[in-house]
Formats: structure tokens, sequence, C-alpha cells
């Protein structure tokens, strides 16, 4: 499919309609899981069915557009994998299909149910296993909030984790892929996941467990390879964090931006770099730390660096406007999509697109004259992870928000920047893409044969 017109999503959504259980298939199911399980973890309650059945999507106007109005049948909240299991044997005896989610965080309709079904909402599976030197075992539920706790506790830290905190771990592997960590760290694919148990469909008597490499066909996958119960991921060693937000003068941006690569070298290197024009500063709540009509640089450093960074934005022109342990959390908002969640909060009709790519550096002005009226916020990242090199590979990515016509003329925007060399991840799909796909298709064959699993969002 080009990457240069809009996927049918429309008729993707009716194909997938196709899988919904039959009216007896259904009740039959019903009848065998409220057998199975405890009374308070299955739900068919309109309310319940409606909450587990949207997530992050409405950020994208032509994701809003065609999403079914189509509901999961019922919502089951098992207590780890032993229930899990039982959910997903049953929903293959039955052939019903089977959607796993977190807390609905994700922004591409990931854990939207285009076959109604059951929705696996997986949020109470929520247990710390076990902490170890350089990792966590931690059931799908727990949230990075609990998780990174845990880890202090033993003087570690997650090492990457999304800007939305309360997100599951499971959430964050089967549809997630980089953020906080990530401009050290890399990304979900380089080494961050250790282990994995995985229910598959059909099931087997034990859950799948995969190791290492093994476990690349399960990441960022949206379930239709597996339902992950269970991940191990990586830790690192705990740092002393704090927040610093920094402005700097003139239209172009340039200081700022020589500024931020700067601070992308730190030794240790932060943990987030982040930086806004002024127009898409105006878009945020009113704060003296961001400073209208200025370029915004905030980022969130070791202690050690303070200095470090004052004397960088300093050098290229910039002043140091708040520094504050207690802000980490309110600066990690300003990152990643939370920009657009934000933005889009003051200006509905803005639509959003992921780039990459040295033309964000180098060309800043040819990238925004490509999306007319667009607005570029990069964010400090790893594309490549070089061991013999920790600093190689730094750069920036980031997200051009513009105002949204109609969908040709997005992707005909998307044209644009990619003949400039821009690097585009489309947001507007819920369709799997990218060089995973062909390990995907290949374990989502050997695992769910019948095609159960998340149904619709494999192309």
């Amino acid at each position: 499919m080009s990457t240069l017109e809009p996927p049918p999503l429309a008729h993707v959504a009716q194909r997938a309609s196709r899988r919904a259980p039959s009216p007896a298939a259904l009740a039959a199911f019903l009848d065998a899981l409220t057998a199975a399980l405890p009374a308070d973890r299955v739900t068919t309650l309109d309310s319940a069915r409606l909450a587990a059945s949207r997530d992050g999507a409405y950020l994208s106007p032509l994701l809003s557009a065609v999403l079914p109005d189509r509901l999961a049948d019922v919502v089951v909240r098992p207590a780890g994998t032993d229930q899990l299991q039982t959910v997903v044997r049953l929903a293959h005896a039955h052939a019903v299909p089977v959607v796993p989610r977190g807390r609905g965080t994700g922004n591409y309709g990931q854990a939207v149910p285009l076959a109604g079904g059951v929705v696996v909402d997986l949020s109470d599976a929520d247990r710390i296993l076990e902490v170890g030197n350089g990792w966590i075992h931690a059931q799908a539920g727990a949230t990075f909030v609990a998780l990174e706790a845990a880890a202090r506790r033993t003087g570690q830290e997650i090492a990457m984790m999304p800007t939305t905190v309360g997100s599951t771990i499971g959430g964050f592997l089967g549809g997630g892929a980089g953020g906080l960590g990530s401009i050290e760290h890399g990304w979900l694919w380089d080494g961050f996941v250790q282990a994995l148990e995985v229910v598959a469909c059909p099931p087997q008597d034990e859950p799948r467990r995969a190791y290492g490499a093994q476990c690349l066909p399960y990441l960022h996958a949206y379930g239709v390879t597996g339902i992950i119960a269970t991940a191990t991921v990586k830790l690192a060693p705990a740092r002393d964090w704090t927040a610093l937000l920094a402005s700097f003068p003139g239209p172009a941006g340039a200081d700022a931006t020589q500024a931020g690569l700067a601070l992308l070298r730190l030794d240790p290197p932060p943990r987030m770099v982040s930086l806004d024009e002024p127009a898409l500063v105006a878009t945020y709540p009113a704060d003296p730390a961001l400073p209208a009509g200025r370029h915004s640089l905030r980022a969130v450093v070791d202690v050690s660096a303070v200095d470090a960074v004052t004397k960088t934005v300093a050098a290229h022109g910039g002043r140091i406007d708040k520094v504050d342990a207690a802000a980490v959390g309110y600066v990690s908002t300003l990152s990643f999509n939370h920009v657009t969640l934000r933005a889009k909060k003051a200006r509905p009709e803005l639509c959003h697109l992921q780039v990459g790519g040295a033309p964000l550096v180098t060309d800043p002005d040819a990238v925004r004259a490509a999306l007319p009226g667009s607005m570029l916020h990069l964010d400090g990242m790893r594309p490549y992870l070089d061991p013999a090199d920790p600093v190689r590979g730094r750069g920036f990515g980031g997200l051009l928000l513009a105002p949204f016509h109609d969908a040709a003329s997005l992707y005909a925007w998307i044209e644009r920047l990619q003949a400039l060399g821009v690097h585009v991840v489309d947001p507007h799909t819920w369709l799997l893409d990218g060089p995973a796909l062909p390990g995907i298709r290949a374990a989502a064959a050997a695992n769910d044969p019948d095609g159960l699993l998340n149904p619709g969002k494999l192309p």
C-alpha cells in the first residue's frame, strides 16, 4: 500500500466486522465465561462496553471519521495469567474475537474492537512480581508509576517509559515505541524488553515464553500475535533528575535547536529534551516559564548537569526560566504526543504527523512550508544504537501540527515531506506497518491461525 494516499480504513473496518460472533456463539461464550470466572470479572453493562471500546484515536480527524460505532460485546478484567488463558481458550472455542487493552491511552485505535467480541482489560492484572539487578518483572497491567516506584526502592529506575506514566507496561509494549529515556536507551526494540509471557490463540496449557530477540514480534503489534500477560523490562541505575525550562529569542529558532543538540551529548544523557516554536508554545496553558513570543527548550537532566546546561543555553543566546525537580512530571507532558493532546485543546482544528530525519534540523523552514500553517515540535531521541559510540545516533524527531483540511491534502503534504527527506510515520491509521511487519505477520499466522486476535489491525 502506498503511504502517499489514505488507507481504505472504512473498507478495512467493514471487512473486520465480518469476524463478529453470531448471536448464538456469543450467548454460548457468555454462558461459559460466567461459569468459569468470578462474577465481578465479567460485564456486559453498556457503560463498561463503551469505555472499553474507545482510546485516544479521537486525536486524529481521519480516525474519528471512520472508526465504527461497534462496541465490545463483553468486557473481562482478568486478575492474572490463568484467568486470561481461560478467556482466550473460551473465545477460541466459540470463535469470538479478542482485543487486549491497558489504560486506553494509545492514539491509533489499537484497542478499538472492530468486530466486537470480548475486550480483555488487563489493568487489574497489575502486580509487580520481582525486581532484580537491571530488570523488573510485572504483570501486563502494572502502571509505569508503580514500576518506577518499585525500581526506585532498589536504587534503579525504568530505562524508558511513555510520557503518560499511568499507562500499563503491557499496553506500552503492545502499542507504544519510545519516550522518556529514549535518548540514552533507544526504543522498545533496542533491548528494553528482556522476556515476555504471551497467551496466544489457540491457547496452550502454559503461556508462550519469549526471550531477547524472540520478543520482537509481540512489540507494537496491537496484540495480533498474542496477548502479553507478563513482561520483564530493563532497569537502569537511578538518577537524581530535575526539570529545566529555557527560552530563546529570534524568529528562526536555530539557536534553540543547536542548544538542544548540545544537550543531547551530555554525560550523563538527559531523560528528555524538547523544543517548541512560539506559535506552539501559545497553545499551552500560560506559564511564566514558557514566555510568549520565545522558543521554548525543556529538558529533564541529572542535577549534576545543571551548570553545564546553564552555560550551554547562555552560549546560544538563551536564558534559563526555571529549574525545579518538582516539575519533572509537568515538563514530561510537554513532549512526544502529549503535545498533540495539549495543542488540540486550544486549537481543535489541528492534526499531527510524526516526523523524523535530518531536515528537521538542517532545513526546518522547508519542512514547515511543506505543510501549510504547520508548527514543528522536536523531541530528543536515539534513532539507532551504536554500542561503540553512545553519542552517535542521538538527534531529533518530533511532530508537525497543522490545520486539517481533508485526507487528500494531508497525504499530498506527506508526499512533499518525503521528497524533502523527512521520514513520516502516519498516525491516522490503525493498520500495522513498518520493518517489523513481516515478523508480526509470521507470528500472527502461527499464534492465531483463525484470525481472532484484534481482527482488522493487520493490513
